[in-house]
């Protein structure tokens, strides 16, 4: 059975730096990402489905996390994947610091530390665990707007992740909490 694939990868007009898609995301967090409208009162980020004008590469990698982790290949075909990677990978980085003892105030916490950093690895650094499969912006510039996208990226992924985990109240969701040991295709970021 083949890994999941981003629903992303044929969109049309796709802004690309080295060979990773910039894809419109539904936050409110300042960035370089072009804007999606807000869920509407029917729609929940739970409940959000792939044909909605809202959902956006964060929601897919929430949604393929767990399934893709059991992947030790991934094969990418296109920038898009590269955005799901990079997310998975992001994902697991979070839940390893999040403790089954943890309050929801203590994780927020500990992984907006993490998501807030930016002292983190883009394609082309030395430290990036990928750079055989991303390719470096081709210059400072297009290299700082990478950067700010994936800080973009980090800070509502980790919201949103938080908010599944802690869906049931004050105690971290055990089922989430499981994959804390396993790594999408053998890496960390």
């Amino acid at each position: 059975m083949p890994a999941y694939h981003s629903v992303f990868l044929d969109e049309p007009n796709q802004q690309v730096i080295g060979n990773f898609s910039l894809l419109p995301l539904r936050t409110r967090t300042r960035g370089p990402a072009m804007q999606l409208p807000a869920l509407s009162g029917d729609v929940t980020e739970l409940t959000i489905d792939a044909s909605h004008e809202s959902y956006d590469p964060l929601d897919e990698t929430l949604a393929l996390f767990r399934a893709n982790t059991f992947f030790r290949n991934f094969e990418i075909k296109g920038p898009a994947d590269r955005v799901l990677i990079y997310g998975i990978l992001f994902v697991s980085e979070v839940i390893q610091k999040i403790k089954p003892q943890m309050s929801r105030r203590d994780a927020e916490k500990a992984v907006m530390n993490l998501a807030l950093d930016t002292n983190f690895a883009i394609p082309g650094d030395a430290t990036f665990p990928l750079n055989q499969a991303f390719e470096p912006p081709r210059d400072r510039q297009e290299a700082e707007v990478l950067r700010q996208y994936i800080s973009q990226m980090r800070q509502e992924l980790a919201t949103r992740l938080l908010n599944r985990i802690y869906a049931d109240g004050d105690a971290p969701s055990k089922w989430w909490l499981s994959f804390t040991k396993r790594k999408f295709m053998g890496k960390a970021l």
